[in-house]
């Protein structure tokens, strides 16, 4: 029997999440019961009591009581809590170049296109973002230099689609 070898070339997509980064790590948080029970509820859950947490490396598994008494569970994004908010404006604040700030933006602007962020935390992200950049700008002397730091960061890393800036 002649068999064939298959010979899988494909790419496997590297990961630009701020988990596969390994920027933010939430696998090793300890979130309060009293945080998850306000996220939850804030996406619209009604929560009696949370029953068991599990922190895996995307997300957190949940079980809780509803009010009315049945028992619950799911997968849930980290992307719900603030503790993530926090930690994304923790590496916003840690940009020290235009070159850092770019390389956070495209990573920023695939997290919003691929993964679902409360409004109000991409209004609050979006706007740090700015600040930040502004006060990059501010300390540089070379008025092109955010157009280097573009080019730097294309050359560096290929992407397939163009992302928005936020000026």
């Amino acid at each position: 029997m002649n068999s064939k070898t298959h010979n899988i070339t494909s790419k496997r997509c590297t990961g630009r999440s701020l988990i596969a980064t390994k920027k933010i790590k939430p696998d090793f948080w300890f979130l309060s019961k009293l945080e998850i029970r306000e996220a939850l509820e804030a996406q619209g859950y009604k929560v009696k009591e949370i029953r068991k947490v599990r922190y895996l490396k995307h997300q957190i598994c949940i079980s809780y009581q509803n009010k009315q008494g049945g028992t619950c569970s799911g997968f849930f994004s980290y992307r719900i809590f603030w503790r993530w908010q926090n930690a994304v404006e923790r590496l916003i604040k840690g940009c020290s170049t235009l070159k850092e700030w770019v390389l956070l933006n495209y990573t920023l602007q695939y997290e919003f296109a691929h993964y679902p962020y409360p409004s109000e935390m991409v209004d609050i992200i979006s706007t740090a973002l700015e600040n930040r950049l502004c006060r990059l700008k501010a300390n540089t002397t070379n008025p092109d230099a955010l157009t280097l730091a573009f080019l730097q960061v294309k050359q560096q890393q290929p992407i397939k689609k163009p992302l928005a800036c936020i000026p």
